[in-house]
């Protein structure tokens, strides 16, 4: 039979081989695990830093409308993001999700996006499970981050989740650039939701595709100005793989 525990184990080893040092296993692990494991034990909103640093993170869970902007714009702008896919949005889209692995870190949302709050443990373990599966699927190796879908953290929650070896990392702001203008959101309303959050450590989530199937993708319309609104502030957009190394 198949242990649940797979996904930890597997996650484990890849942050094994990106970031520790070339020597005894022992003490390559207690390198490369304590980083992630500070980060256990709560609802990451803010990373942590004094530094006027920020972090853009993208969800995918629907279509891929607006990947091909938000990554030009990346790009363009040389800013880092990290992406948390579902699973199936990985089985849908694979060669989007190694596009975002390309350059930028992808971690879990879930497989089918359910509300964690109404699955049993077992129910948990499958769909950390089978998105990991999906994620590495499609050639990306996945960060050791996870993010509840609909943001339904509870300390039991977390703790099982750390229990699998990934830290949760949610968000200081949801842009809502998903609800699109029929949902009374516009470019402005999104970028002002980062502007009123602005502090070391914050989290931004924004969404790379339309909840609706209708195309709109407000955050990637977005996503130039609250660049420019940010590095205006004096602040940093940094890489949350930094994490991984023991600073953002």
């Amino acid at each position: 039979m198949r242990s649940h525990r797979a996904p930890a184990f597997a996650v484990l080893l890849a942050v094994l081989a990106l970031f520790a040092p070339q020597h005894a296993a022992g003490a390559a692990s207690s390198a490369s695990s304590a980083p992630v494991e500070r980060l256990f034990g709560s609802a990451n909103r803010t990373f942590p830093t004094t530094q006027r640093q920020v972090a853009l993170t993208f969800n995918a869970a629907w279509d891929e409308s607006g990947l091909a902007d938000v990554l030009r714009t990346l790009d363009r702008h040389d800013a880092p993001a990290t992406f948390f896919p579902t699973g199936r949005f990985a089985e849908r889209h694979p060669a989007a999700v190694r596009a975002m692995a390309q350059r930028h870190g992808i971690g879990s949302h879930s497989h089918t996006h359910p509300p964690f709050s109404r699955l049993t443990r077992a129910e948990v373990e499958q769909e950390v499970t089978a998105a990991d599966h999906a994620l590495r699927a499609t050639g990306a190796t996945p960060l050791p981050f996870f993010r509840f879908p609909y943001g339904e953290t509870t300390p039991q929650g977390i703790a099982h989740i750390n229990s699998l070896g990934l830290a949760d990392i949610e968000w200081t702001t949801d842009t809502k650039g998903y609800l699109g203008t029929p949902g009374g959101m516009t470019v402005q309303h999104a970028v002002k939701r980062v502007a009123d959050v602005l502090a070391p450590g914050a989290i931004i989530q924004m969404h790379v595709g339309s909840a609706d199937g209708s195309g709109e993708v407000l955050d990637a319309e977005a996503l130039p100005q609250i660049i420019d609104l940010v590095r205006a502030r004096g602040y940093e957009i940094v890489d949350l793989r930094g994490l991984l190394r023991g600073r953002p």
